[in-house]
């Protein structure tokens, strides 16, 4: 069921396509103090690709989520994770993120004491710069209605529109979607799907993490299903859509 990457000659172990992918993630390991968490998680992702990384709580999605992003925790003991042709496995997530690897993670991070404005420019200050302020402004308009509002002070769905956006604000070659949908009302559930859909349009290379998989699925390219920190299904999105038994062993729905 599992789709297993070809493997190079000339690196046996290691797939054919490590150095070639836009992004590639080989048998990486990670741990929560002596807790082994992500269990030899290997995937490829292509330029302008959405790829859903799907299990059920507990599984290791977040972890192997942040274990990519190069966050502190959890700790990678052995892989390689590469972009756009640049090896990032030891460098840090500031460093990761400078190189186009942007996070928006569950907990957003919104900046307290700072405007919506604020928190976008800030997150412009460093060279090179993802979209301008107006194209923001343009696609999310909701923003800026609230472009001199404290951002804390918004709705749990509008600072999810602002992390996205300050997502876009930077360089941005890769974003990782933490549970996007995480504790949002439907209407605004539906308003973060069609700014997802309008990423995807822009051709910007995608890994969402999210629980309700039913919507991630709708606006994925492919799917892997991670189950006690390994990967049990890697394939297209449409084919989860299409089998309810995969579904209901591994996802629940």
């Amino acid at each position: 069921m599992a789709v297993i990457d070809s493997v190079s000659r000339d690196r046996p172990g290691v797939p054919a396509d490590l150095d070639t992918a836009y992004f590639a993630a080989h048998d990486l390991h990670a741990y929560y103090g002596e807790s082994y968490i992500v269990q030899g998680i290997s995937f490829t992702v292509n330029e302008g690709e959405v790829l859903a990384l799907l299990g059920r709580n507990g599984a290791g999605k977040t972890s192997t989520l942040r274990t990519i992003a190069r966050a502190d925790a959890p700790q990678l003991r052995k892989g390689t994770i590469r972009l756009a042709g640049v090896d990032l496995t030891h460098k840090s997530a500031y460093d990761a993120a400078g190189m186009g690897m942007q996070l928006v993670p569950e907990d957003r991070r919104i900046i307290p004491g700072l405007t919506v404005e604020e928190n976008l420019k800030l997150a412009q200050i460093a060279e090179p710069k993802g979209w301008d302020i107006d194209r923001i402004y343009e696609r999310f308009p909701r923003l800026a209605e609230r472009r001199k509002q404290e951002a804390t002070t918004m709705s749990g769905g509008e600072q999810q529109m602002l992390a996205v956006a300050r997502a876009l604000a930077r360089d941005l070659k890769l974003l990782l979607l933490d549970e996007p949908y995480e504790g949002l009302a439907p209407v605004i559930v539906q308003e973060i799907e069609r700014i997802v859909a309008e990423i995807k349009e822009a051709g910007i290379t995608t890994i969402m993490v999210e629980q309700n998989a039913i919507a991630a699925l709708n606006l994925a390219d492919r799917a892997i299903i991670i189950d006690m920190g390994e990967i049990v299904y890697s394939g297209r999105a449409q084919e989860v859509l299409d089998d309810k038994a995969l579904r209901e062993e591994y996802l629940a729905v």
